[in-house]
Formats: C-alpha cells, structure tokens, sequence
C-alpha cells in the first residue's frame, strides 16, 4: 500500500465511494474479493465479532498491492484502541456511539500526531510498510491519510451531531441505523417519519460542516433511499447477510422441483 492515500481526498470531495463492511468472514482473499467487485474500502469490526488485532492486522497485510484501503471499526473510543489500530496500518476508524463535542475532539486527538493532536510514535512499522523515512512527512502525510468517521446512533449523538460535525479532524458522520432507531424508541422502523427526519438531519449538518455522510446498505433500496438523502461513503454489508441470501437463493432452485 502506498504511503500516500488518494481515497480519503476522494472521500472527501464528496464523490461517492463504495466499500463494504465485514463483520464474520476474516479470510486472506477477502481484500481481493472486494476489490475485484470494485470495492475502495473495507471496514472490518471489531465492535460486534470476535475479531482481534493480530488477525485485523494479517487482514490489513492482505490490501498491500490492491486498489482497497483497510479500515476498521473499533469497539470504543478509547486513545489505545484507535492508536493501534492506526500503527497496524489502518486508513479509516470508525468509532461507534459518538455523542458530544468533548468526545469527538478526543477522537480526533488520537488520530494525529502532534501538533495536530497526541498520537504517539511508531514508525518503521506495519503502518509504513516497514519503510524507513523522513518522520517529519510520515507524520504529515499520516495525519492527511487517516479518515475519521463519527458514528451518530444514539439519541444523544443525534442532538448533538451540529457540535460533534463542528471538530476539526471529525470526517465523516456515520449513521447506524439500527442502533439509532433503537435509541429514538422506535426499534427497527426505517419508514418512521422520526427516523426519515433524523437520517436527512445527518446529511445536512455533514454538508453544512464540510464532512461527509457515510451509511452501510444492505440492499438496493437502501442504496437509493441513502443516496437520495445525501450519503456518498455507503459500504455494502453485510458478508453474513449477502452470502446467506445468495446461498438461498441457489439452493431454492436447486430444490425446486421442475413442472
């Protein structure tokens, strides 16, 4: 993977950008799978699987040479998570629960490194390549190419999402729809005015603040309601769902029984 990382400028523009969200399937040729289908990102969670560090960063060893950016999901906020997740080469973080200004400008202090913020240094590591260099780049082009991306699913985090999408170093504001709905008490109901009102109030604080508004499809009508809205950083997800249905889908006619 190059020191350089074209995806986030990408990300950012506005454009939209497709990836997808691994949740079970921790295999070698799952990088290239994505990026065969034409996938820019992979974000693998650690939030809601078994999955630990010296398997994500085997993972993230396996986008080396591949037009796909390895991100990951953390369990939590905390600096010791997002700090090696980032020196085993991650591109992208995605925390979950994000919920005020103060914990989003702590975020953002562990993505960087000073004077940005208060990462502290490994280099010479899986982040580089293994490459020596030049610290003072390494250090600009790191802080450039990390992408952080705020989840908003609480109903908390969507009262304060105006201060959270205002931190310098806060990208992207990630919705998770489900937790979200959970958290507003209407569990589940996706069609529910509230829910409808709060998935477009992301959207245009995002674009008010110059982020981006990012989302996990796991279908085409979610694809459409979501770009509709705004969002243009959309992963499809998830593997277990996909694989499940498109097994179904096989075994129904195989089991079919010809007229």
């Amino acid at each position: 993977m190059s020191t350089q990382a074209p995806l986030k400028q990408t990300i950012m523009s506005g454009q939209t950008v497709a990836g997808a969200m691994i949740f079970e399937f921790f295999t070698p040729g799952m990088s290239n799978i994505l990026s065969n289908a034409g996938a820019r990102f992979a974000i693998y969670d650690m939030e809601h699987t078994g999955l630990g560090y010296e398997t994500l960063k085997w993972l993230f060893a396996t986008c080396r040479g591949l037009p796909i950016e390895p991100m990951v999901r953390v369990p939590t906020g905390e600096y010791t998570w997002i700090a090696r997740a980032l020196d085993i080469g991650a591109r992208g973080v995605m925390v979950p629960m994000v919920e005020d200004r103060a914990q989003a400008e702590r975020l953002a202090q562990a993505c960087r490194y000073p004077g940005l913020g208060r990462r502290g240094a490994a280099f010479g590591f899986a982040q580089c390549d293994y490459q020596g260099g030049d610290v003072a780049e390494k250090m600009r082009q790191y802080n450039e190419r990390t992408l952080l991306i705020a989840q908003i699913e609480t109903e908390r985090g969507l009262q304060n999402v105006e201060e959270i999408a205002a931190v310098e170093g806060v990208d992207v504001l990630w919705v998770g729809h489900f937790d979200l709905s959970n958290f507003m008490g209407i569990p589940g109901k996706f069609d529910h005015p509230k829910f409808t009102a709060a998935m477009t109030h992301v959207t245009q604080v995002a674009r008010h603040h110059g982020k981006v508004a990012g989302f996990m499809a796991t279908d085409q009508v979610w694809i459409e309601r979501a770009k509709g809205m705004g969002y243009t950083m959309l992963a499809a997800g998830t593997d277990t769902g996909l694989i499940q249905q498109a097994f179904a889908q096989l075994i129904d006619g195989i089991q079919t029984v010809s007229s």
